[in-house]
């Protein structure tokens, strides 16, 4: 019996990223209040964030796969949600100019009793950014909703001077792992 596929996300980043794989699919945004457990590795952490909002969408419907995902942006040990305002947007960003940071993204697929998580981890360095260039671009609102206060799909990628793993799993869902976590799942298009 073929199943549905939902993503258990509001983040139209990673509607987007779920678009790729051309297949139907819907999304119902978890309503889920994050627990984060401050003793846990980032990765530990992002695969616990993405498996509580999987679960929340989970146990409401039947006959689906559900994903959920969450990113964390760490820079010595120092983990770097969405900022409050615009005055901790400049803060994280003064922090990562010129230096290299860690993007976490863990994914949780959900299909009945059958959960597995996984997370990619990939390394991003910013340019030296002067303090006009970040001003410019926290105005532009950008680094709102975003971990780390950056979007590196946006105006955010003036800002990147190279990565190494996967960028999308830094814009918010790594969908080639996903796409082949879903097969070993037994997911079927």
């Amino acid at each position: 019996m073929k199943k549905n596929l939902i993503l258990a996300s509001a983040s139209p980043r990673r509607k987007e990223l779920l678009e790729i794989l051309q297949l139907p699919f819907e999304v119902i945004a978890s309503e889920v209040e994050e627990v984060v457990d401050e003793t846990l590795s980032p990765a530990e952490i992002v695969q616990s964030l993405a498996e509580q909002k999987a679960t929340s969408v989970a146990e409401n419907v039947s006959n689906a796969f559900v994903i959920g995902s969450d990113t964390l942006v760490v820079y010595e040990g120092k983990m770097l949600g969405k900022p409050k305002d615009f005055s901790e947007a400049v803060q994280m960003l003064k922090m990562l100019s010129g230096k290299t940071h860690e993007v976490y993204t863990g994914v949780c697929l959900i299909n009945n009793d059958d959960v597995r998580s996984f997370y990619e981890k990939t390394s991003v360095t910013f340019y030296s950014l002067t303090d006009k260039e970040i001003d410019e671009y926290v105005q532009t609102g950008e680094p709102m909703d975003k971990a780390g206060a950056y979007g590196i799909q946006g105006y955010g990628s003036l800002l990147v001077k190279e990565i190494h793993g996967d960028y999308y799993s830094v814009v918010g869902l790594p969908i080639a792992r996903t796409k082949r976590e879903l097969v070993t799942a037994g997911f079927t298009w």
